[in-house]
């Protein structure tokens, strides 16, 4: 089939790649003149394993093309999917500007009768109202299906081809069908619901993992006051079917472009409903909580931070990725410099971008450079280079070898045998030396 595809950040471009990829014609549309250059000359704007091959191997192939224009874009198209950012305001409530935007162009560009597939994460309602405006503005008739997406930043592409379900939310029939006959190369099971249905799932998707998250992230730190083991107690209960162990890993709480947004999403949602989602709320409160608790043992090991260079390891809000949205990284180095520390940072993929950083920041090319003369360090993701750090390595370069493991990514005995002072998250964090007198 011939599909357009609105948008090319990590749900656009990596739609439109897998789209082509199984054998669809693909044009991909974005306002971005710079982008869509890029993109044309096989360069993804977006770090994402494995997406450049096939983003060169799908346009020699003729499957696979990027443009800026609307028209060109809806020539041909069949289906036209919806992949623009719907981000939060400062006040947390959703932006659908870029949105709306963008659905205006559509209704103008129709040439002939078309699917809309809304892959953006939307409010419920969302989508009938589109289907009101295609309705009013559009000159051909139009069927808006919700597709929402499932994919993890880092593994987005192995999550396309091996998803858990793809939903498909609409109350025309012959769409339904149309986006079955899309979709069925992938081989993943189709949940079929209505418009309204079909919003929401992805938002109690997202929710209920950062519920998870919360949740363990308060068990940790049960566990730091009663002498438990969070990774043991996480293990137990992953062992059990109706729990899982995913998303019961102990840290410094839920970032990135997905979780922050759509917890508070569905609060507003829940909300403008007349509910009172009592226990989201908890959610969203535990998971700032765990930022402050996380540099509260920082300054307990440290004392006042004042000149005192601080090792900033890992940036982006997970490993492979340079996503840095709501990254806890981000917001660890705005307190720090409000401490006065000096900062070092160092990330594999965002520390060659060194726009990104306040200037204040100095931005390592290397590990050992961010803790050279270091008075202590963070682990804030868990990049493989950065779990591989040995104890060695912290005694040689730091000045005092104090290591707060934010990911609970390193190993705990090997750090505490050789002597450097390690701290992890929900863990017995006692030394087996005394620790130096630095307050």
């Amino acid at each position: 089939m011939n599909i357009s595809i609105v948008g090319t950040g990590y749900v656009g471009l990596v739609t439109g790649v897998g789209l082509a990829e199984i054998g669809h014609h693909v044009t991909c549309i974005d306002i971005d003149e710079a982008k869509v250059e890029q993109l044309n000359k096989g360069k993804s704007p977006i770090y994402e394993p494995g997406i450049e091959e096939l983003i060169i191997k799908n346009k020699t192939n003729g499957r696979l093309r990027f443009t800026t224009s609307f028209e060109v874009g809806a020539e041909c198209a069949e289906a036209i999917y919806l992949a623009v950012g719907t981000p939060s305001d400062a006040a947390g409530k959703i932006d659908m500007r870029y949105f709306n935007q963008a659905a205006s162009e559509i209704a103008a560009a129709i040439k002939q009768p078309t699917i809309i597939v809304v892959k953006s994460t939307v409010p419920v309602g969302t989508n009938q109202d589109l289907q009101n405006l295609m309705n009013e503005k559009a000159s051909h008739q139009v069927s808006v299906v919700s597709n929402p997406e499932f994919l993890r930043e880092g593994c987005a592409l192995h999550d396309l081809f091996n998803g858990d379900r793809i939903v498909i939310g609409s109350s025309d029939e012959a769409a339904i069908e149309v986006l079955k006959r899309i979709n069925k190369p992938f081989d993943i099971p189709m949940v079929i619901t209505n418009l309204e249905s079909a919003e929401l799932i992805k938002y109690a998707s997202n929710a209920f993992l950062a519920t998870k998250i919360s949740f363990i992230n308060e068990m940790a730190n049960l566990c730091e006051k009663i002498g438990a083991d969070i990774l043991e107690v996480s293990k137990g209960m992953g062992m059990d079917q109706r729990i899982g162990n995913r998303f019961l890993n102990a840290g410094i709480g839920y970032g990135g472009s997905c979780f922050p947004k759509d917890t508070n999403g569905l609060l507003q949602i829940a909300n403008e409903a007349g509910l009172s989602f009592s226990l989201l709320q908890q959610v969203i409160t535990v998971n700032k909580n765990q930022r402050k608790l996380f540099f509260e043992k920082l300054l307990d090991k440290v004392g006042t931070l004042a000149g005192k260079k601080v090792a900033v390891l890992g940036i982006a809000f997970k490993p492979d990725t340079d996503d840095i949205r709501e990254a806890p990284a981000l917001k660890m180095i705005a307190e720090l410099l409000k401490h006065n520390a000096q900062v070092s940072a160092y990330d594999p993929i965002i520390s060659k971008n060194k726009a990104v950083f306040n200037s204040a920041v100095n931005s390592a090319e290397t590990i050992e450079e961010a803790l050279e003369d270091a008075d202590a360090a963070l682990i804030l993701t868990e990049w493989n280079e950065i779990k591989n750090i040995s104890s060695t390595q912290f005694l040689l370069s730091m000045k005092q070898p104090i290591v707060l493991d934010g990911r609970n990514c390193l190993n705990q005995k090997e750090m505490l045998d050789a002597g450097v002072i390690y701290e992890a998250v929900g863990r017995s964090n006692k030394t087996n030396r005394k620790e130096l007198a630095l307050k």
